[in-house]
């Protein structure tokens, strides 16, 4: 049975792409800041008939408790398939480039960007004994620095300095994370989910959940013959889902 693990699995689009992998026969860990949060997860999971599922403690700003989690994976399971580093915030608001705080982007960064390196750097090790490892990164469309820059673009005049950034340096780490490991059996893409109804963006989103996992779970689960290094939003592509960085 393959497996997955989802940083903030507990509730909203983690939650839905953790009930998808596992309709599908993977076992999946929920990864979650709180425990208690991601075994009320389990539990509702449970309730629907899936029962390979499992919380993990995982708080993706906190070194420790990163390694403290992949040591209790390790004990579970020698191999990790998939890895959805999922987990984000946007950063509170206002979000001008002239008036936002230091403080706010490196809270965003922390989780945005750095944790996604903390999780990657952490489990890279069971994912390379995988056949088939895949790695999703959760990101947004509004991270296009091309898109961003073209007055055209729908969320033109939607500007938030410290999300947007995060999400940009989140895509880079993306293309560079993908090229390290192109000799390699790895998928790595960055994985816009599209503007889903959810408390991130006070269910102003007009997207829902269950597309969004769709979108998150097809690139978890590409063949060999897939793409690598690239970014998929599907609701500004339909087509092909790329978009330009």
């Amino acid at each position: 049975m393959k497996s997955a693990l989802i940083t903030g699995a507990n509730k909203s689009i983690g939650f839905e792409v953790a009930r998808q992998l596992a309709q599908k026969g993977i076992y999946v860990y929920l990864g979650s800041r709180s425990l208690e949060n991601g075994i009320a997860a389990v539990n509702k999971l449970k309730t629907e008939g899936l029962s390979n599922v499992e919380a993990i403690q995982l708080d993706i700003t906190d070194d420790e408790s990163v390694k403290h989690a992949r040591t209790t994976m390790g004990k579970k399971t020698k191999t990790l398939d998939i890895l959805i580093n999922n987990a984000g915030i946007f950063g509170g608001y206002p979000q001008m480039a002239l008036d936002s705080t230091i403080d706010q982007f490196k809270a965003a960064y922390d989780v945005n960007v750095y944790g996604v390196v903390r999780v990657t750097q952490a489990f890279i090790d069971l994912l390379k004994k995988s056949s088939d490892p895949r790695i999703v990164n959760v990101t947004s469309s509004q991270g296009s620095i091309t898109l961003h820059s073209d007055p055209s673009y729908k969320y033109y005049d939607y500007k938030a300095a410290v999300y947007l950034s995060s999400k940009s340096a989140m895509n880079m780490y993306t293309v560079v994370l993908a090229y390290e490991l192109k000799d390699s059996n790895f998928k790595i893409n960055a994985v816009c989910p599209g503007f889903t109804k959810t408390d991130f963006n006070g269910h102003r989103g007009t997207g829902s959940i269950e597309d969004a996992g769709k979108r998150i779970v097809k690139y978890a689960l590409i063949d060999k013959d897939g793409p690598t290094g690239k970014f998929f939003s599907e609701e500004n592509n339909p087509e092909t889902g790329e978009i330009p960085w």
